[in-house]
């Protein structure tokens, strides 16, 4: 799979970081609930290896939204009972047709489907 040049964040990911994510993104295509539909798949990419990861329950089962408890532990940087804190270097996004989208990536990608249509 492909990354287009997605924005790191420069705060380490959790479920608040996760939830205040949905939040900014609420109404767009920045979020599993709007982009599903389309066929985006939501993931995580690790920008310092460019390594990315579905999101997946813990048993490995894919995800339909951001979970962090299918990551590997080598992305765990913190763990406090089913808070978990991810290295910074990763971020939260989508794969669609192998390559990854950042939030804001999808939320344009679905606004500039839109308009053409």
């Amino acid at each position: 799979m492909q990354a287009l040049n997605p924005v790191p964040t420069h705060s380490r990911l959790s479920h608040r970081v996760l939830s205040r994510e949905n939040a900014h993104f609420s109404g767009t295509g920045g979020i599993s609930q709007n982009n599903r539909a389309q066929g985006f798949r939501p993931a995580f990419l690790d920008t310092l290896t460019g390594r990315i990861y579905l999101s997946c329950f813990a048993d490995g089962r894919p995800a339909p939204i951001h979970l962090l408890d299918g990551l590997p532990a080598a992305l765990v940087v913190s763990e406090a009972g089913q808070s978990r804190r991810i290295r910074v270097a990763v971020i939260s996004g989508f794969v669609l047709n192998e390559r990854f989208y950042s939030r804001a990536q999808a939320a344009e990608y679905l606004r500039q489907v839109a308009l053409s249509s």
